[in-house]
């Protein structure tokens, strides 16, 4: 068979393109935040990872503003080599304090971060076990250890009683490492982080905490899954993005100091890829400066969140639980998610439609996501949609 052939018989999303129901690829001609401009319409975004709708604030911008002006484009270069600027330095030792961590380590995206922890450290004979549902770049990455011979485990999704089934079969003196989103990205649901701890240190498993939609979210001050429990001392290692709170481009490690020296010196994915530019981790950085000095945005992000969560669960929809800044509107069936998600476009609301196989048959959702500078003009239309359609499709009285 010719190896593209699968490509010439995937007709799904052009089905759906013709049908005039395709949500996805949307163009944004101009981002203000809560409200984005596509096709030439204002557009209410309630679908962003923007959580502190820090991607407009004006320090953020100058600060990128001034690193090209300094620094130009790019680093030409990996980390590794001559892609290192006193900026990733810098920003390392300012994450590195925030989390109370010895050291961190950045990456140029947050999906390549997984693939520079698991494969690096996970080698022949050692165990990683995943959540079933873990973010897609943690799949990836347990992929490629499996790859170069180590022991992959799944358990199932956020079920501290599978885990310990896994961990028991599991030679204790086996090196094993045990990895789970802290937010999951699709459902906003939070990791039973105190157990995980428990049957960790009682099977001599270390622990990665991908924090991805948990930093600037939950925990003190925005610190993340860890913090939140006040488990900050025994959770091994925090990776996460700089693609949603941190309104930019790039991902981080953050652990003890001789576990990120060894990735720095072992990880493909740092030594063979240009570095973040200059612009992305000074843009960055500012984020995490305001983040520290306006704690006041989490606490407006996580109310309109919960705002939301209530208001759709008043008018009967299913809505997953949560307290966090995801709130995800389940309705079932792909088709019904599409058109739901095509009248909503049509009224002026832009969410994200998941389907199977990203989420499990049957289990086809809308997927909300909220920020701190949503104004209740914002949220209290996009309740108010969402209410005229759900009513019209049925779904709710």
């Amino acid at each position: 068979m010719d190896l593209f052939q699968k490509c010439y018989n995937f007709t799904r999303a052009d089905e759906v393109k013709a049908s005039g129901l395709y949500p996805y690829f949307r163009a944004i001609e101009e981002n203000e935040g809560p409200v984005v401009q596509i096709e030439g319409r204002k557009i209410i975004m309630a679908g962003s990872n923007n959580y502190l709708g820090l991607t407009a604030h004006p320090k953020v911008k100058e600060a990128a503003l001034e690193a090209i002006r300094k620094y130009g484009t790019g680093c030409s270069g990996s980390r590794y080599l001559t892609g290192t600027l006193d900026l990733h330095i810098n920003l390392e030792h300012k994450f590195a304090e925030f989390f109370g961590k010895e050291a961190v380590l950045l990456f140029s995206t947050g999906y390549q971060t997984a693939q520079g922890i698991i494969p690096t450290l996970v080698n022949k004979g050692e165990y990683i076990i995943s959540d079933k549902d873990n973010h897609a770049c943690i799949v990836a990455a347990n992929m490629m250890a499996k790859g170069g011979f180590a022991e992959f485990k799944r358990y199932q999704h956020n079920n501290m009683e599978d885990l310990e089934k896994v961990l028991s079969k599991i030679p204790l003196d086996a090196a094993k490492l045990v990895a789970s989103d802290g937010v999951f990205s699709t459902t906003g649901e939070i990791v039973h982080l105190p157990k995980l701890v428990e049957l960790c240190k009682k099977y001599n498993a270390r622990i990665l905490i991908d924090d991805a939609h948990s930093t600037g979210v939950i925990g003190k001050g925005g610190r993340g899954t860890a913090s939140k429990f006040g488990l900050d001392n025994e959770v091994d290692m925090v990776m996460g993005t700089f693609s949603k709170t941190f309104a930019s481009l790039g991902g981080f490690v953050a652990g003890e100091r001789a576990v990120i020296n060894y990735l720095k010196h072992h990880a493909p994915a740092l030594i063979f890829s240009a570095s973040p530019t200059p612009a992305s981790v000074a843009a960055a950085s500012a984020a995490l400066d305001i983040l520290m000095a306006e704690p006041e945005r989490i606490d407006k992000l996580i109310a309109n969140a919960a705002k939301m969560r209530k208001g759709f669960k008043d008018m009967g929809f299913n809505v997953i639980e949560s307290e966090t800044a995801i709130v995800p509107v389940v309705l079932g069936q792909d088709d019904i998610t599409f058109k739901f998600w095509r009248a909503l476009f049509d009224k002026g609301v832009f969410v994200n439609a998941f389907i199977s196989p990203g989420v499990p048959v049957g289990m086809a959702m809308l997927r909300t996501s909220y920020m701190a500078t949503h104004q209740d003009e914002h949220l209290n239309r996009i309740l108010e949609i969402f209410g005229e359609i759900g009513k019209d499709f049925g779904i709710i009285k």
